[in-house]
């Protein structure tokens, strides 16, 4: 099975390899990292650099594709190239996902148009700018469409991916292997749960990246 995840400048380490670790581990997975050009591609906080080893002709049309998110995809959701390679490979894809942000990208696309999504909880509303019903879940499924909240939800969706392809035992598998049982020391992980101080200093520190 052969799966794509793009790779931009600005991306979000964790929105690719924590999906990655998953999708990796799934049997008869062939999972490349896509990028307009190959090369090392510097994530939102500069290190690590992740590699893109094909660019976009080299993988027309994946299984499935994988859209991290970042701090700002503005650049690449307008870029033409970017959009019409995702368009092209949702024709053919079995699914088509996204992490946090990468969910813009989605919509930019024109592929969550009447469809519940989820995405970042400070982008929300921009989800209605596609057309895309926000909804407050983990991760969304619609068809073969499947979105993922913020950041470290990539590995539930990835997850929730494997057992809707392979069931339920294969997916639990990759959790252990992965050792994937979280205990937060803190119960801050949404807005719903999160103190409102906490996330009023978080909403003025990132107001300037308001969709």
């Amino acid at each position: 099975m052969d799966i794509a995840i793009l790779l931009y400048q600005g991306v979000t380490a964790l929105d690719a390899i924590g999906p990655y670790e998953v999708l990796a581990s799934m049997p008869e997975a062939n999972v490349q990292f896509v990028a307009k050009e190959p090369g090392v591609i510097t994530t939102h906080a500069g290190v690590p650099g992740l590699h893109a080893n094909m660019a976009f002709a080299d993988m027309p049309a994946p299984d499935i594709f994988l859209l991290p998110g970042g701090p700002d995809v503005s650049q690449v959701a307008n870029d033409a190239e970017t959009i019409a390679w995702i368009q092209q490979a949702h024709k053919t894809s079995k699914y088509s996902t996204s992490v946090c942000t990468g969910a813009l990208i989605l919509g930019a696309a024109g592929i969550l148009d009447g469809l519940s999504a989820t995405t970042h909880w400070m982008f929300h509303d921009a989800l209605k700018d596609f057309g895309a019903i926000p909804t407050l879940q983990r991760v969304v499924r619609e068809g073969k469409v499947f979105t993922a909240a913020g950041v470290s939800s990539g590995i539930d969706m990835a997850l929730t991916l494997a057992a809707a392809e392979y069931g339920d035992d294969i997916a639990q598998e990759i959790q252990l292997i992965i050792e994937y049982d979280p205990e937060p020391p803190f119960n801050a992980g949404s807005p719903a749960k999160a103190p409102k101080h906490v996330i009023d200093s978080l909403q003025q520190k990132f107001a300037h990246l308001a969709p």
